[in-house]
């Protein structure tokens, strides 16, 4: 009796151990491995602030955020040519917001109802762009006017979709969350209804990183997902469907075969029967023309009627060639680009005038040589380009620029603008070694020109780039450190090999003949241009299927050469 009371508080006091040991054990089983219940504020989750909504770009969250004015959301300009359309151009100057496709252009101005679409007056909902402060706004709808986009507008994002890729989708097989991090404890932003489709943006060990409908990122237990599975999305921007118009290309019915002559006035289009001696094959010849003379849109005129009339009779189309530079070098007057391309009304005037004195001398086209511009000047001269191109298709004008082998220090040419808007884009295959710059070697090795026309190639189709060859090379004289040079056109350059008395070997590395000798202690060294290197790039051009070739300059080369440039033309 006595044992069995000793007993029983110590077998109470084990059960009670027990208990609490359960209860424990059932507190951390619990606070392990059941789920969290916290729900997040999206607000704080998205970071929504007063005026302002975070904008997701395709999965991604932006460091920028759209503008929240008068019931209606606007992206900063600076954001939409980085992230949706580089297109648009902002002029600071004359406030005007503008857009050019292969039609016209859209026009905008600051804070006003309304904008021009190819001069017609239009409206829309709202302002199609406002300034904060000097930061200019583009409202969603007009952006939706002129470019391929899918947005939706909630009061805690702005979600864009500017590109439609195939992505991995899986359904939600039971009723769950998604939540802020793989975690069951993390908070809940949502639940996923039974059914749902989810995009699956990764795939980790036991959970998937998902976008809903709604486009609310987080995380869900891959056991709550069936097998994933590739989607290909279709493009949703009826709400402001936007079909960019293609540029109509304007070319000839064969390879271009053109040769530029080189006039310095009026009197210098006497001598066209004398540059068309000899030049077989031949089918477009650019006359310079014209040169920018003030910063307002002016220029000087050598043209005149009757040499494009003699021109068609001899079967030639007329490119003229408009530059930059011969007006200046002549005069010492300062020409500057970035000041003329920067301005609409100037870019207006220009332009108006080009086709005004185009159509009234009768000619086939546009030749573009501008060759002083700077790094300022990338957007504006792609404006130039865009409006250019438009008037130029309007007057069945064909339009060509001529454009340095490309590199990182000639960008602001815009190849991608030309590949979009030019007729015809042109590289000046020459000048690897210049005039004037003391560092004897080829004016145009095959790697160099083979480079520039891979290069370009990545902008222009390869059936709407044409290759100018030199017609010249330079010769090199070394006297100790000193180096100087002079030009030898091809016509001289038999005669010039005679007198010499020495024998060009061929060097494999540069494709050319290439002579070398000393006299009276100086060193001469030449590459030569000729029938042989001559053959090797147009061979290169050939195969990679080129629209045409270009040569610097008429009255340089022989028959014999323009026989072969003809003989390409056929290929």
């Amino acid at each position: 009796m006595g044992m069995k009371r000793r007993i029983i508080p110590v077998l109470i006091a084990v059960l009670l151990m027990i208990v609490i040991a359960g209860g424990a054990i059932g507190i951390w089983w619990k606070d392990k491995y059941s789920y969290g219940t916290e729900i997040m504020d999206l607000k704080a989750y998205f970071e929504v602030e007063d005026g302002k909504l975070p904008i997701f770009n395709q999965n991604e969250k932006m460091a920028d955020k759209a503008l929240l004015k008068d019931g209606a959301c606007y992206l900063n300009l600076n954001f939409v040519k980085i992230y949706v359309n580089d297109q648009f151009y902002y002029d600071r100057k004359e406030k005007k917001l503008l857009f050019t496709d292969a039609l016209g252009s859209f026009v905008a101005v600051p804070d006003e109802d309304g904008y021009l679409q190819y001069g017609e007056k239009k409206t829309i909902e709202g302002k199609p762009c406002i300034l904060e402060g000097d930061e200019l706004y583009l409202s969603l709808p007009f952006l939706g006017l002129m470019t391929e986009l899918e947005y939706k507008v909630n009061e805690y994002r702005l979600q864009l979709v500017t590109a439609w890729d195939p992505y991995e989708s899986s359904v939600v097989m039971k009723e769950t969350k998604i939540r802020y991090e793989a975690d069951i404890k993390s908070a809940i932003l949502c639940d996923a209804a039974q059914g749902e489709d989810l995009m699956i943006l990764e795939n980790l060990d036991k959970w998937c990183r998902v976008k809903n409908e709604e486009g609310i990122i987080g995380y869900v237990e891959n056991k709550c997902l069936s097998g994933s599975m590739m989607i290909t999305p279709e493009k949703k921007t009826s709400k402001t469907s936007y079909v960019a118009p293609k540029h109509t290309v304007l070319k000839l019915d064969e390879k271009v075969c053109l040769g530029w002559h080189a006039i310095g006035g009026v009197g210098g289009n006497s001598t066209l029967d004398e540059m068309l001696d000899g030049a077989e094959g031949m089918n477009v010849i650019s006359p310079t023309w014209f040169s920018l003379n003030d910063n307002e849109g002016g220029f000087r005129n050598f043209g005149e009627a009757s040499y494009v009339q003699k021109a068609h009779q001899r079967g030639l189309k007329v490119w003229p060639a408009w530059d930059d530079f011969n007006y200046e070098n002549e005069t010492g007057e300062n020409i500057d680009d970035t000041e003329i391309f920067s301005s609409t009304s100037t870019r207006e005037k220009l332009i108006g005038q080009m086709m005004e004195t185009s159509l009234s001398l009768g000619v086939d086209g546009i030749n573009l040589d501008f060759e002083k511009l700077g790094a300022d000047c990338h957007e504006h001269f792609g404006q130039f380009l865009r409006e250019l191109s438009v008037e130029c298709q309007k007057n069945a004008l064909t339009l060509s620029v001529d454009n340095y082998m490309p590199n990182e220090g000639n960008k602001q040419y815009r190849l991608d603008v030309q590949g979009q808007m030019a007729d015809y884009v042109i590289l000046m295959g020459y000048d690897e070694h210049w005039h004037g710059s003391g560092k004897p070697g080829s004016v145009a090795s095959i790697d160099f020109i083979t480079a520039g026309i891979e290069k370009t190639m990545e902008y222009v189709p390869a059936d709407r780039l044409v290759n100018a060859v030199p017609f010249y090379t330079i010769l090199w004289k070394i006297d100790g450190s000193e180096v100087t040079d002079e030009y030898l056109t091809l016509v001289n350059e038999p005669d010039f090999i005679q007198r010499m008395g020495v024998e060009p070997v061929w060097d494999e590395t540069t494709c050319q003949n290439y002579m070398e000798w000393s006299s009276n202690g100086k060193t001469y060294k030449v590459w030569l241009e000729d029938l042989d290197s001559l053959s090797v790039k147009l061979n290169v051009m050939s195969a990679k299927e080129l629209g045409g070739v270009a040569a610097w300059r008429l009255g340089y080369g022989t028959r014999e050469i323009w026989m072969l440039l003809s003989a390409f033309k056929q290929m």
